[in-house]
């Protein structure tokens, strides 16, 4: 199997993200804006995420299932997820389409 580029990966990695649905609000965290950053050095996979306050009791739960869903996708990558709290998140982060979806919910 060809080594995929940072350039592929990215994108992958954000779209295998959406999988994981914020569970207070129901929209994944993609879209909620909840994932700043992925990159990849060599095989090493990271991933910057937030929350949308620091005391969400499912912190652990959301980070955990990052780690896992993108461990089962790159299977041949060490994937370290990081929760940041600098940006701190604020509705101004909700991709278009997690707005229509929050306006869906609502």
């Amino acid at each position: 199997m060809e080594k995929q580029t940072p350039e592929e990966i990215g994108p992958e990695a954000f779209e295998t993200l959406k999988y994981i649905i914020d569970p207070e609000i129901g929209i994944n965290i993609v879209d909620l804006g909840l994932v700043y950053k992925v990159s990849l050095e060599e095989d090493n996979l990271h991933v910057d995420l937030t929350l949308t306050t620091p005391g969400c009791p499912m912190s652990g739960t959301i980070v955990t299932a990052a780690e896992q869903i993108l461990l089962r996708r790159f299977p041949n990558l060490d994937v370290k997820v990081e929760l940041v709290w600098t940006p701190m998140w604020t509705t101004d982060m909700i991709t278009e389409e997690g707005m229509s979806q929050l306006n869906r919910i609502s």
